[in-house]
């Protein structure tokens, strides 16, 4: 029996990009793709390919031999029955060749939609172009106005642990409060020598507006999958530090606060903004933002995925609310070569009912992440993989008949009250790469997990016949 247990974060990111980097060598692409579907940079020209081009170059005299024209594939193989399962509800979806580009399978593939959890895969994305794989979320100390005072400034790393260092959370290689405030001791004794540390201001000025998106349902904190999303913040304001699902409370900054606090005796807490220029005493950074990429996506973590949209919007100088995500989303989206129509950007966790995605785009993104064009390598290893990893290795997915498929299909998952939805990479049973993207929206239960799974599974099994009938 499959484990529920997911490789949650805990030091899985390794395992996933090398399982990644095996699975997408294991698609032996052997065609080039047409342009519209590959980067711009040009394939390199192997010595043994130049070598067959100069031999095989006929002489003067010589008849080119005539090109044998590609044979007609026979689309036979039907979905349309899974397609059709009462428990998709309403179903859109589109399956693509990522090799040539043709749409094998379409069920109103244009219409934008709300993709649930999928929209990660653009959070990502986006945060990958803006930020680059190296940038690292930074937490910081400085010296406060007052005598006695510092400053805790909130940089936007939701991993920051409370737990003292060395002990594993739900983010493997988080930074610790405990290295933060061990530097802080140090660099204040030598410069304060004698004077203790009596007010800990804490700023979370670096994200601006409401805490809590209007349209999410406030049952999500309770439940353990988000977060008030703030600057400053320990464990993703989980109460158990170690688990991903965990309740969250209702004020991450004094939480952090407090935690800190904790290291500096009887030191008074406040909030304000730190002074400019001010001496900093002590910094802790995250994990590169090529493994939050992973972390967030194989476990569909809501808490880095909303720290990375509002840090990629106030990097692109759009802003640093939710109201501007989406006017630095769409942009670092066109570097792609995919052009976001009809992409309405909201959060970038995907919680709203507000966020539109069509499934045409996710098919021919895919084909980029397949690629990984451009530095989207972190975005194909933080897919889970269907049977082996992260949220498509819990028991209820892919099991039974769908089990078929499993190690062969690469997919973000997605769910919100009004709707579950998958998206991601086919290594068909005839070898064919495909790309898909299907939703099952409106009054949908659990079991649309299954329907989307065995849809799925059969695309697999007819590959390149796919009919559109």
């Amino acid at each position: 029996m499959r484990s529920r247990s997911a490789l949650a974060a805990t030091g899985g990111v390794v395992l996933v990009g090398l399982v990644a980097a095996g699975w997408a060598s294991g698609l032996a692409l052997g065609e080039p793709l047409p342009a519209a579907a590959t980067s711009s940079a040009a394939a390199p020209v192997s010595a043994a390919s130049t070598e067959a081009a100069r031999t095989s170059t006929p002489t003067p005299t010589s008849t080119p031999k005539a090109t044998a024209k590609p044979k007609a594939v026979a689309r036979t193989c039907s979905v349309s029955g899974a397609a059709r399962d009462a428990r998709l509800v309403h179903f859109q979806g589109q399956v693509r060749n990522a090799r040539t580009g043709e749409v094998l399978f379409d069920r109103k593939g244009s219409k934008a939609s709300r993709a649930a959890s999928v929209m990660k895969v653009l959070t990502s994305a986006a945060a990958l172009q803006v930020l680059g794989p190296d940038h690292r979320l930074t937490t910081r100390v400085v010296e406060g106005k007052r005598r006695g005072e510092i400053v805790l400034v909130g940089g936007g790393d939701v991993t920051l642990s409370r737990t003292p260092a060395g002990t594993r959370t739900a983010y493997a290689g988080a930074p610790h409060l405990s290295t933060l405030a061990k530097q802080v001791k140090r660099a204040w004794a030598a410069a304060h020598p004698g004077r203790p540390i009596t007010r800990i201001v804490l700023d979370s000025s670096y994200f601006g507006g409401p805490t809590w998106q209007p349209t999410w349902n406030t049952k999500e904190r309770p439940l353990g999958s988000t977060p008030k999303i703030t600057a400053l913040m320990v464990d993703g304001d989980r109460a158990n530090p170690a688990l991903n699902t965990s309740p969250r409370g209702t004020d991450p900054i004094g939480r952090a606060g407090s935690a800190f606090a904790s290291y500096f005796g009887g030191a008074s807490v406040s909030r304000g903004v730190a002074p400019s220029g001010a001496r900093v005493l002590g910094t802790v950074r995250s994990q590169p933002v090529s493994t939050l990429v992973q972390q967030e996506l194989v476990v569909s973590d809501n808490t880095i995925a909303e720290a990375l949209a509002r840090v990629t919007a106030i990097e692109a100088g759009t802003g640093k609310t939710f109201s501007s995500i989406d006017a630095a989303v769409i942009p670092a989206l066109r570097t792609y070569g995919v052009e976001p129509k009809g992409v309405r950007v909201v959060d970038g966790s995907g919680l709203s009912d507000d966020n539109r995605i069509p499934p045409a785009y996710l098919t021919k993104l895919m084909v980029k992440v397949l690629h990984e064009s451009k530095g989207l390598g972190p975005v194909l290893a933080g897919l889970p993989v269907a049977g082996r990893t992260g949220s498509l290795a819990y028991a209820d997915r892919f099991a039974g008949a769908a089990s078929r498929a499993d190690g062969k299909v690469r997919a973000k998952t997605g769910w919100i009250d009004t709707g579950y939805t998958l998206s991601g990479i086919i290594r068909a049973k005839d070898g064919t790469p495909l790309t898909f993207a299907f939703y099952a929206l409106g009054n949908v239960s659990p079991s649309a997990k299954q329907a989307l799974d065995s849809l799925t599974a059969d695309v697999w099994s007819c590959g390149n016949r796919l009919s559109n009938r």
